[in-house]
């Protein structure tokens, strides 16, 4: 069963109608990452308390704890992505698969790296850079591992998905993707995590990463129902990384009600937003989106990553200079901030990723 090979896709794996793309998973990537915009502005305390002069919980008292689900955007996102990688590393060679991998994460990066540390080393800037050495490490993308200073906050999702992208390149896409041995990958690693946690190893820990595991294995869960949604095995894929990927949400995101926390999300509502995200890569898994055609959701799509990338700290230097400097309201500051976030990110998309990705991946493959 496992080595019988999947039924032929109605399509092009991961084309929709009109020009082929699934403008609808765009929508949805940019849709993740304002909630974890949403999150870092309003949803928490920490550095993003300085650039307000007061805690967000002060700034938005009736929408702090809403925002403060926000932080999930990346659950989503990693589904988002083992879909994507499933998708992309289907039928080609691993060499091809690093080139773009590279080319697709690093040149925007690279000059995220650059901009945070070269803002935050302005005097007018209350936020510490880091030191050149670990601002040079953190270009590598392994600073995390290293024990280097990070320059960007949200770099520790990128060591996530770095490790996925090498655990599913050995044990994929170098020998080829075939529905069989995708589906053995997924078992294999449910399993492997499950015991890792169990065992508490720490290598392991650091390989399997038994709490982001199942929201990756979900999403190409999910790939392989795009691919035919009768496959009931796939079915199961998603609904194990589902069922395991809520327990992991809810256990870290949730504690007992305090009132000197910043917020108090609820078990509940952690488990619905996961099952919410779950539930709208299926959606456009199984093509029930494919109405969602609009060529703007492109234009989204592309503006997520650097909008990912640079959002976090130099969002904490526009609101600081929007609100407290300008004495722009919160919510104006709010808004204002992430236009500003966005417009810096399709300039890094325009000047930076359209010219150097093609380049590089060129270079590499």
């Amino acid at each position: 069963m496992l080595d019988a090979p999947s039924l032929p896709p109605s399509r092009e794996p991961g084309r929709a109608r009109g020009d082929g793309r699934l403008r609808a998973l765009d929508g949805l990537r940019l849709g993740a990452a304002l909630m974890v915009a949403a999150y870092h502005y309003g949803g928490r305390g920490g550095d993003v308390a300085t650039a307000w002069g007061t805690s967000p919980r002060d700034q938005f008292p009736s929408t702090h704890g809403l925002f403060a689900y926000g932080c999930l955007g990346v659950q989503i996102f990693f589904v988002i992505s083992g879909f994507v990688i499933c998708m992309s590393g289907w039928g080609r060679p691993l060499r091809s698969f690093f080139a773009s991998r590279v080319a697709r994460l690093f040149p925007a990066y690279w000059v995220a790296v650059v901009l945070v540390t070269a803002v935050f080393a302005l005097p007018v800037v209350v936020y510490e850079a880091v030191s050149p050495s670990d601002a040079l490490v953190n270009l590598t993308m392994l600073q995390q591992p290293l024990g280097a200073d990070r320059v960007l906050g949200v770099c520790w999702t990128l060591w996530a998905e770095l490790r996925f992208y090498a655990l599913f390149a050995l044990c994929v896409v170098l020998p080829g993707a075939t529905r069989g041995r995708v589906v053995l990958f997924c078992a294999v690693w449910t399993l492997a995590a499950a015991l890792t946690q169990a065992s508490g190893e720490p290598f392991l820990t650091v390989l399997l990463m038994p709490e982001y595991a199942p929201f990756f294995i979900g999403g190409i869960g999910l790939y392989l129902v795009h691919r035919d949604r009768r496959d009931v095995l796939a079915w199961g894929i998603v609904a194990v990384g589902w069922a395991i990927g809520q327990h992991y949400a809810v256990a870290g995101l949730w504690h007992a009600p305090n009132p000197h926390a910043f917020s108090n999300r609820s078990s509940l509502g952690i488990a619905l937003v996961v099952t919410l995200g779950f539930a709208a890569v299926a959606a456009i898994a199984m093509g029930r989106l494919r109405w969602a055609n609009w060529r703007w959701l492109t234009v989204a799509g592309a503006l997520t990553y650097p909008f990912y990338l640079v959002h976090e700290h130099l969002g904490w230097v526009s609101i600081g200079f929007l609100h407290r400097r300008l004495g722009l309201p919160s919510s104006v500051t709010f808004a204002a901030t992430v236009i500003v976030m966005l417009t810096l990110a399709w300039l890094m998309h325009r000047y930076v990723e359209r010219w150097a990705t093609p380049r590089l991946r060129r270079a590499l493959g």
